[in-house]
């Protein structure tokens, strides 16, 4: 199985992609989904995080409060690395009983795994090949005021929380630029894609 580690910034647009991908062929895991699901109320992350944080960012009915949890992350890094200790193990593992699923039912598929940080965590290793979607800034700045609803400074604000997108596109085996039209993005996904299934083909991928 070719596992490919998908990744880019807040707003890039890594989800049309994975889509794109997934129409194409590919099995596609979701780390933001898995994310979403190892805080759901009683689940381990859930306890560490109501433990370390307070009741003040969950719900009356204990659901996380993502967006002030997230206002408050931004804007203070000791807190963020608070929550990404919290969280990255457990996400981290999900992932890999998921792609241990993917590779006993089809041991010859293409698996994109879109992990938001995943070169800020490590993990790039444990993929054949790196994708990273890449946008302007202005772009994803524009993307993020009006799908998240945030001030200019608070889109700032989280862009500055990741590693700059430039930095990231130095890291990729291959780059996909979504700062134009879809149909300019499908394109790309269609030449790397040709590209993975060569690889996968020819056997240079892990076990």
């Amino acid at each position: 199985m070719l596992r490919v580690g998908l990744t880019g910034g807040i707003a890039s647009g890594k989800t049309i992609v994975c889509h794109a991908f997934a129409r194409l062929g590919a099995k596609v895991i979701d780390a933001d989904r898995i994310a979403r699901e190892v805080v759901c109320p009683q689940r381990p992350a859930w306890v560490k995080l109501r433990q370390a944080f307070g009741p003040e960012f969950f719900h009356a009915d204990g659901s996380l409060h993502r967006r002030e949890l997230r206002r408050l992350v931004f804007s203070d890094p000791d807190k963020r690395r608070q929550l990404n200790e919290i969280i990255h193990p457990e996400v981290i593992r999900e992932i890999q009983l998921a792609s241990e699923r993917v590779a006993s039912i089809e041991p010859h598929a293409i698996l994109v795994v879109d992990v938001p940080l995943l070169l800020e965590t490590g993990m790039p290793d444990r993929f054949d090949r790196v994708v990273v979607v890449y946008a302007d800034e202005d772009v994803q700045i524009d993307r993020l005021m009006r799908r998240d609803q945030l001030s200019l400074e608070e889109a700032m604000q989280a862009l500055a929380a990741q590693l700059p997108l430039r930095e990231k596109v130095t890291l990729a085996d291959f780059v996909i630029d979504n700062s134009g039209s879809l149909k300019e993005t499908q394109s790309q996904v269609i030449s790397v894609w040709r590209e993975l299934l060569s690889l996968a083909h020819n056997g240079r991928c892990g076990g």
